[in-house]
């Protein structure tokens, strides 16, 4: 019988509890720690799970050896140090989105990785869920023809993040999911928003992108809606699809619809043809996302194999919310490649900047 991958949760706060109990139900991993600053929280951990050991210093997952990968489910600002000392403790890691707070974290991230032989896998779970991977498939498949644009509405009324604009905490999905599909990343991105709560802190943002392929991408970000919206638009020159993630069933549905220019001779002549045929809304399997996640995760660490969300998926969305929040500081001017944005840090110094043994920072988890 094969060894179960023994792993360690950092965080059990909004995030952390659902990874745990999808890694408890696995059966081939075994869940030996759960760590959090709050002793509360560890401490309802322990009364659901018992067999499990808990602890606020995450410094005893890293020390243990029998721990072969550690799940890091904190803040946004604690994941690069956590990751960085986890993987130089020669532990493989999973790590929320977004991957990192800036590009050139999550770029010594991928190095640290890459160098040490290491699994790196970042949680953009929309990427394992039936939908999102239904419509990979028919956009591959030539179904819709060639992409013309994509619209996608994510609001709600909270949650209000205290630490990150709406962009940083809303975009990684639509982000992730975008790139999946089409297989690119944008030449331009602009984005606009304002605060409208929370000083200083933007509630709502409206993202635009351009891609090489000729596609363009709208995005609307909220947390200031009457309803909760997860809907996306995907408009090819032969079919339509419409993706709405709140809806129980037919979450996809594939338009036969689309306008033909007609032939003609004279202005006087000119016209368009509007086609509307059927609506097909394609069967999905009933899988749990983040199950096939957590699947994926434990059998890339047994396999060496590349996860799927890579730390260069992880990458390329940070440097997507990097460029959209500094479109966003610039009022809305577009941003046109990496060197923009790489000029807010300054001269990038090819020396990693992670701290040379593993408890090096004194990471503090926030409560």
């Amino acid at each position: 019988m094969e060894r179960k991958l023994v792993v360690g949760l950092i965080g059990y706060g909004y995030w952390g509890p659902n990874l745990l109990r999808n890694y408890m139900t696995s059966p081939d991993a075994s869940v030996k720690w759960v760590c959090d600053r709050d002793a509360a929280k560890i401490a309802k951990a322990k009364t659901l799970y018992p067999c499990v050991d808990v602890t606020v210093d995450h410094m005893d997952i890293l020390r243990d050896s029998e721990v072969d990968a550690v799940l890091i489910a904190t803040p946004i600002s604690t994941h690069y140090a956590l990751a960085a000392e986890a993987l130089m403790a020669g532990k493989h890691v999973f790590v929320e989105k977004p991957m990192t707070s800036s590009v050139r974290e999550a770029e010594q991230l991928v190095h640290l990785a890459d160098s040490r032989g290491l699994t790196l896998m970042v949680g953009h779970t929309f990427e394992y869920s039936p939908p999102v991977n239904k419509i990979k498939e028919i956009i591959d498949s030539g179904e819709l023809g060639d992409i013309y644009f994509i619209t996608s509405s994510r609001v709600n009324l909270g949650l209000h993040q205290k630490d990150v604009s709406v962009i940083w905490d809303l975009a990684p999905h639509d982000f992730s999911i975008v790139f999946d599909w089409l297989g690119e990343e944008p030449m331009h991105i602009q984005a606009m928003g304002r605060q409208c709560v929370q000083y200083c802190n933007p509630d709502v943002a409206f993202i635009t992108m351009s891609f090489p392929s000729g596609t363009m991408v709208e995005m609307q970000l909220s947390w200031l809606s009457p309803i909760k919206l997860r809907r996306t638009l995907v408009v090819g020159s032969k079919k339509m699809l419409m993706y709405d993630d709140t809806e129980a069933v037919e979450k996809v549905k594939i338009f036969d619809h689309g306008v033909r220019v007609g032939d003609h001779t004279s202005f006087g002549e000119f016209q368009l043809s509007y086609r509307t045929g059927d609506i097909v809304s394609p069967h999905l399997p009933a899988i749990e996302p983040l199950g096939a996640e957590a699947r994926h995760f434990i059998e890339c660490c047994g396999t060496g194999a590349t996860p799927k969300t890579d730390g260069r998926s992880g990458l390329r969305v940070v440097r997507a919310l990097e460029r959209a929040e500094l479109s966003l500081q610039q009022n809305g001017n577009y941003i046109r490649d990496p060197a923009n944005y790489d000029r807010r840090h300054g001269d990038r110094s090819p020396v990693p900047i992670y701290p040379s043994s593993p408890g090096q920072l004194n990471i503090a988890l926030p409560a």
